[in-house]
């Protein structure tokens, strides 16, 4: 990647350009931490459930639940520290 940056100024290659992309995002997602995985991969569909069932109970603003990464990452911590 260093020498890619430091040879050209912009990547014509597709091919190149492919494979620059790939190593970015294993690097990134390298980079993730435990946490931010767990409210990428799991979060959104806990929060998603249990903003279903508040709302069933009359929870009128529980619906926004979902969009909330806060919570989110609440909910994901919680998962990680329950008892197995």
């Amino acid at each position: 990647m260093d020498l890619a940056m430091i040879v050209v100024e912009r990547v014509r290659s597709g091919l190149l350009l492919k494979v620059l992309f790939s190593l970015m995002k294993k690097l990134e997602e390298s980079m993730e931490s435990q946490v931010q995985r767990l409210m990428r991969e799991v979060g959104g569909s806990i929060a998603k459930k249990l903003s279903e069932i508040a709302q069933k109970w009359g929870n009128k603003s529980a619906h926004n639940w979902v969009r909330n990464p806060g919570f989110i990452q609440y909910l994901v911590i919680i998962e990680m520290n329950r008892p197995q």
